[in-house]
Formats: structure tokens, sequence, C-alpha cells
């Protein structure tokens, strides 16, 4: 057999309205919807690099040049689906990498898993809808196979096939629409997204309620947002479900404490600013992280750029904001800035990087 490869890339998605639980923990289904923005894959992406040939004996993979297992149930899962319906069975060594801090609550799986499948379906020459071989790798994955704003259907049959994703409005639908990641931490969450949702599930009294009561109704709001491009809505709207979010893990127990301290100021500065502005400018979210996505549209970012970077001094000038902004100017920075009433924090964010939406996996190369 002649040596087969493809290199493909897959981006990070940010939820606006949350995922967070589990009704089957092996088909990985859902106890609510969810949606999406995907981010553009300039800033933030997953690429792999694909071959398979004679001498590979085994199946192997590396993240970011570590060796990884992937006698896992959910990477065997993804690999078995999709060799049973391609009808190839060879061996495959896959090297994955992120331009993006690792399981620090950036969504790296989501990011990881959208991209191993994508890959993989490329090699073996397989056409046909990923997402819900996505989803049964992580979750968000399943969000990840499409651009622009996506959703995640929660389903109603028990073998998951109707729990998939689709793209609600295209990348290109709301260019003003721009995304600011403050890197609180780039370090390994304490708990993990799947363990603590297992938590959440077994002592939570909330969950059920906000998956049951009020993700329908907040999904057909937002994508009314969406469709309107009514920035107010949308950042008001991504705002309570995220702080939703975090008070169903303050709910379970033993709690779980994803946002810090320069988490809470930065929400904070959020809620300040707007007032100041006698509008809604800016909408925060927080995954399962300290990390924040700000939501701001694209006359807004200098100025946001620079209160943040006044607020959160910091030691790394050269490369506190990169992606489609690499540099803060002092000259944005509004009047009303002392009377946000957030103390300076030093070094509080490590760096900012700026991006807005995007599209889905790509091939990037093949030889197959």
């Amino acid at each position: 057999m002649t040596r087969r490869e493809v290199e493909c890339s897959a981006p990070v998605n940010i939820a606006l309205i949350k995922y967070w639980g589990k009704r089957d923990e092996n088909l990985i289904l859902p106890l609510n919807s969810s949606l999406s923005i995907t981010l553009d894959q300039e800033e933030l992406c997953t690429t792999n690099y694909v071959y398979t040939d004679t001498a590979i004996s085994q199946d192997s993979l590396t993240i970011n040049g570590l060796p990884h297992s992937l006698d896992t149930p959910r990477y065997l899962s993804c690999l078995q689906t999709l060799r049973q319906l391609s009808g190839r069975h060879e061996r495959v060594w896959i090297e994955s990498t992120n331009n993006f801090p690792t399981a620090a609550g950036l969504a790296s799986s989501a990011a990881g898993f959208a991209c191993l499948v994508y890959s993989l379906a490329q090699l073996f020459q397989l056409d046909c809808e990923l997402s819900a071989i996505a989803r049964r790798g992580s979750g968000s994955a399943c969000r990840s196979m499409y651009g622009g704003f996506v959703e995640w259907k929660r389903g109603v049959l028990s073998n998951g096939e109707d729990s998939i994703a689709y793209q609600v409005f295209s990348e290109d639908y709301w260019p003003e629409l721009q995304v600011l990641i403050l890197v609180v931490s780039d370090q390994k969450k304490s708990v993990s997204s799947s363990h603590g949702m297992q938590r959440s599930v077994k002592t939570s009294p909330l969950i059920n309620t906000r998956a049951e009561s009020i993700v329908p109704e907040r999904i057909q709001l937002i994508k009314t947002a969406i469709s309107e491009r009514n920035f107010e809505s949308l950042a008001k709207l991504t705002m309570m479900d995220s702080n939703q979010f975090h008070a169903i893990c303050m709910d379970t127990l033993p709690p779980l404490f994803y946002l810090n301290e320069v988490s809470h100021k930065i929400i904070n500065m959020v809620h300040r600013y707007n007032e100041q502005c006698s509008e809604v400018r800016l909408g925060y979210t927080f995954d399962a992280g300290p990390n924040a996505c700000l939501l701001v549209q694209k006359q807004h970012v200098k100025q946001v750029l620079a209160i943040i970077h006044y607020l959160f001094p910091t030691s790394n000038e050269d490369k506190f904001v990169i992606g489609k902004s690499n540099s803060v100017s002092p000259t944005d920075l509004p009047a009303f800035v002392s009377s946000l009433g957030v103390t300076p924090h030093k070094d509080g964010i490590k760096y900012v990087i700026h991006t807005a939406i995007g599209t889905g996996p790509k091939l990037l190369k093949k030889n197959l």
C-alpha cells in the first residue's frame, strides 16, 4: 500500500448558550441544546497531519509533540465508527498540534476531536454527516464541524442519531462581531469539564430546571438576536447564560470553582463599561475555566483593548495583544475609565487574543 496522507485544521467554538450535563454518558447526549460561534482558525485551531502506510503497526497519536493514548472509549468510538462507515481498517499515525493553550477552558477538546474526525474522514474518503461522530469524542466538538453560528440539537432519540449540529448562520453573516479572549490562565484546570458535568448532574437541583424550562426559549431568543444583528440582546442573553452556568457549578456539591478573582473583575469591568456608555457595547461568557470571551463590535475594539490594558497592566507589553490586533494605543482610552470603579490588577491577564467568526474544518493538503 502506498503512503496516503492528509493535513487538516479545525476551529475552536465558544458556546453562547451552554452545554452542561449529559443524559447519556456513553453516547454523549446532552441534557439541553446549545448554540455557539465558531472562531477564526487564524488565531485558534487544531491542525492534524495524518498518514497511513504499511510501516505502521498500530494507531498512534501525538498532541503538541507528546505521545497520547488512543486506547480510550472516546477515541476508539470515533475511530471504529469511521472505519465501519468507510470500510477501511488500516492503522493511522496522527500528529496533532494546537496554536492555543490546551485543557485550559478554551475548548481544546472541541477543536481536537473535530479535527480528528474530519481528517480521518478525508483520509478514508468518507462523505457523510460527521457532527454525530465528533460528538462521541467530545460533545462540543460537533459544533466545531461548522463555521459561523452553530446549534447542537439535544435530540430525543435514545440512540443519539438526531443529536447533531447544524449551521444557523454563516461565518459571513455578522462580520462586525468580534471576540476578545482574555487569557487569565493557560494552566490545565483542576476539574475537567467531563468530570464537572457528572458532578453537577448528580448533585445540582438547578441543572434540570435550566435544561427543561430556560434553555429552549433562550435559544430561540438568541437566534432572533443574531438574525436581527441585535448586539444588545445577543450580549445580554450570552452573559445571563454564562452566569447561570456558573451558578449551577456553585450549586454542585462539592462546588466547582472555574472562575477566579480576575474573572470576577472582568465581569465587573464589562457591566461598569456598559453603564458608562449608556448602552450595551460589551458582553462576556466563560466556559469551564477562568478565561473570558468578550463579544464586541468592531468599532469598539480599540477602546475596549485600551481599557483592558489600563485595568490589567502587563509585564509582557510586546505580546499582550495578538491576533487581528497586535497593539494597544493609550489615545483610545476613554476619559471615564477612572469612573469604572475597578481596581487595576497587574498581570492578571497574560495576554489577549483578538479574533472573529470563522469557518468550519479545512483540508489543507492531501496525497491519496
